[in-house]
């Protein structure tokens, strides 16, 4: 076994690639050990309750070890790989210092043949020099154990004594009324509308967690359901139920912060969900010349496209639908911009993108948006910033053979459309009975800041648009 002294070692730590997120998956290594590595290569691609981002190192050298295996949750701060880069870098310091101040003096070394040569030596002259200053990620302390496997559930890290952790860089005080929470905790409370000194704290040293919220803002006859205990990060997937009753399925990443953004939604934003059934045979008809318009050639032509279009000129005819609920201030924020935010079902879960100001976009540029925005996601490539900002969005349930549905707001959006299917039925048309391409169409919104007049007339509009594509020109 080849002896390595620290010096000649760097450490890379999992980065907070979203805003203030705590904790990612590691989806997949691209390096093993032995394995050259260059200053912005891609190592690892990780998951968080956001996106799945790819992490570039930012260092030369070759990697000497990987902290964790695939499929494990690591806190935001924990070195997850080791790189020994080439003629001995200076011992591993925090990033602030290391761009703030040169290396602290140390005495020469040989040149690496001779160090590989006199590993022995060099590692009892370590073994004499002072305990190398580690670095302290605020709120977690030093961690004793950063090769050790991160259990899924349970303390972060292991803090010695007599240190208690830090928030928002202060200690806690044990006579102090105010509850003791990390801020992502505190966002989370202010999101839900939960009272944190009303919150049983379940955490080390009386912290309230994440879950200790969910908790409190869920309604007490709903009963959670009882933590499963050593349910491995990720389970091979069942080929066949003979003998098997139950497999269970970990919620995670993208999964669970969709669970946790609809029940905060659901219980926050009283919802009132309007219905519409709409012959939009001229629409399609328009879909289909559209697709031989020059202008379009290459472009993603679709239904979709001109219900996008709809929702926007309606918006505009109806602006105050583009709002959000300021609960801190009680206000109405109407929005003077529209990000139009697109339900997308990804392999990991639901996310919804938002094509940041629509409202200005021409229909050649809200096709290239529409489509990059869809390719994007499928890869599972969309970064966290597009997921955020959105004001109203649509979801497509007519795509899996749905009529229609009651959606759920995002959260800080004040409307969503549903799409149905489009089917061809039977319908009352210049007097007569005749086959016509029909869907019906579900708007969802905020009552707090949506009465159901203003409600009434978007969903209106929309379905005249479908109706009478022409009006995209005239009310435009």
């Amino acid at each position: 076994m080849t002896t390595m002294t620290d010096a000649s070692v760097r450490e890379f730590k999992m980065p907070d690639v979203g805003e203030g997120l705590t904790e990612a998956e590691i989806l997949k290594w691209y390096v093993q050990p032995g394995d050259t590595v260059t200053d912005g290569q891609v190592v690892c691609e990780v998951e968080t309750a956001k996106a799945a981002v790819e992490l570039p190192i930012p260092y030369d050298g070759v990697v000497s070890e990987l902290r964790f295996p695939e499929g494990t949750t690591v806190d935001v701060g924990t070195a997850i790989i080791a790189v020994r880069v080439a003629g001995g870098a200076p011992a591993p310091v925090p990033a602030q210092a290391e761009a703030a101040a040169p290396a602290a003096p140390v005495a020469p070394e040989a040149p690496a043949a001779a160090a590989s040569a006199s590993a022995p030596a060099s590692a009892s002259a370590e073994e004499a020099k002072p305990a190398a200053r580690q670095p302290v990620l605020v709120g977690y302390g030093v961690s004793t154990s950063a090769t050790k496997r991160r259990p899924r559930k349970g303390p972060e890290v292991t803090v010695p004594a007599p240190a208690q952790p830090e928030l928002n860089g202060h200690a806690p005080a044990a006579d102090s009324p105010r509850p003791l929470a990390k801020p992502p905790v505190r966002k989370l409370a202010k999101d839900l509308g939960v009272d944190l000194t009303a919150v049983t704290p379940s955490g080390p040293d009386g912290i309230i967690t994440r879950e200790d919220v969910h908790a409190a803002a869920t309604p007490a006859a709903v009963t959670a359901p009882a933590p499963v205990a050593a349910t491995p990060a990720a389970p091979a997937p069942v080929a066949s139920y003979d003998g098997v009753r139950e497999t269970r399925i970990p919620v995670k990443g993208v999964r669970k912060a969709t669970a946790a953004a609809m029940v905060g939604s659901a219980f926050t934003a009283p919802h009132v969900t309007e219905f519409v059934t709409v012959d939009v045979t001229r629409t399609m008809k328009l879909v289909e010349e559209l697709k031989q318009d020059k202008e379009m050639q290459g472009r993603r032509v679709n239904p979709l496209l001109l219900i996008a279009k709809a929702l926007l000129v309606a918006i505009k005819r109806n602006p105050d639908i583009n709002a959000s609920w300021d609960e801190a201030n009680q206000e109405i924020v109407v929005k003077h911009y529209v990000n139009l935010g697109i339900a997308a079902a990804t392999p990991r879960g639901l996310i919804v993108p938002n094509i940041k100001d629509a409202q200005d976009k021409t229909l050649p540029q809200l096709a290239d948006a529409l489509g990059e925005l869809v390719a994007t996601a499928r890869e599972g490539k969309t970064s966290p910033s597009a997921m955020q900002g959105g004001t109203v969005t649509i979801t497509n349930v007519g795509v899996f053979g749905v009529d229609t549905g009651t959606p759920i707001l995002n959260p800080g959006e004040s409307a969503i459309l549903a799409i149905g299917a489009i089917k061809l039925q039977p319908w009352v048309h210049k007097g007569k009975v005749k086959p016509r391409q029909v869907t019906t169409l579900a708007l969802s919104f905020d009552h707090r800041l949506v009465d159901g007049e203003l409600g009434s007339k978007v969903l209106a509009d929309v379905a005249a648009i479908l109706e009478q594509p022409k009006r995209l020109i005239t009310w435009a």
